[in-house]
């Protein structure tokens, strides 16, 4: 059996209960919370035919550190982590698969983010390098109010070599790049597409530039250089998202 995670917030504990009950274990709130969000939690923990502890804020504070928990607390089955091969039979199985790809975002509230953006917009995964990374903690799990727990990682020890087996799989690879030759809402962001977004400040490594088979800038009017990396995953992705509306 998988080693259990404490997910913690009200969004993120209330959308595992709706959407993925079996695997809660359990759920504890803190003592004398009674308000309609933490009854809500209640109710739907019973509806899964879970019981609900409640607990001080010091035993919270033991099981997740010092985060704003909101008084929530739940203990999650994690979903089971893809490999490459899992994530090339998953396109196989998808027409028209968008998958993200974070070439070493290393804030984890940028990951969260990103994640959360990714499962709005019906992103098949999220590709993210081993090393010089940030890895799916709490903050994470957190910061995506319950993506972390519907829109699987694929983590990889050599992004070039991954990107090259998602082209193999079908998918074009799209790179966000400051100094794109082509603007995202002049590229089609329709089909099979692998979205390609740098670290923050750095960019696209240029291992990862040389494998994408387009380089596509977002509109920028003002005087900042670049734009946060959750921001710009949000951008490219909802702007696949329109054009894919647009399309059918």
């Amino acid at each position: 059996m998988s080693e259990p995670q404490m997910v913690y917030g009200l969004h993120a504990v209330r959308a595992l209960l709706k959407r993925f009950p079996q695997r809660v274990r359990k759920v504890a709130l803190q003592l004398r919370r009674d308000d309609d969000r933490s009854r809500e939690i209640e109710a739907l923990s019973r509806e899964a035919g879970l019981r609900v502890d409640r607990v001080d804020a010091e035993q919270l504070r033991r099981w997740v550190g010092e985060v704003v928990h909101q008084g929530v607390v739940a203990q999650v089955e994690p979903i089971k982590p893809w490999t490459e091969a899992d994530l090339v039979e998953a396109i196989a199985n998808t027409p028209d698969a968008l998958v993200l790809v974070l070439d070493g975002v290393t804030d984890p509230h940028n990951l969260g983010a990103c994640l959360r953006t990714a499962d709005a917009c019906g992103a098949l995964a999220v590709v993210v390098p081993r090393d010089r990374a940030a890895g799916l903690n709490p903050t994470v799990r957190k910061v995506a109010a319950g993506a972390a727990e519907t829109t699987p990682i694929v983590t990889v020890t050599n992004l070039s070599r991954a990107l090259k087996l998602l082209q193999e799989a079908g998918l074009w690879v799209v790179g966000a790049d400051a100094e794109g030759p082509h603007l995202a809402a002049d590229t089609d962001l329709t089909g099979p597409r692998a979205l390609v977004l740098g670290a923050e400040g750095a960019g696209l490594r240029e291992l990862t530039r040389r494998q994408c088979d387009y380089l596509v800038r977002l509109p920028q009017l003002g005087s900042v250089e670049s734009l946060n990396v959750s921001v710009a995953t949000g951008m490219l992705l909802y702007e696949s998202v329109r054009q894919r509306a647009k399309g059918r």
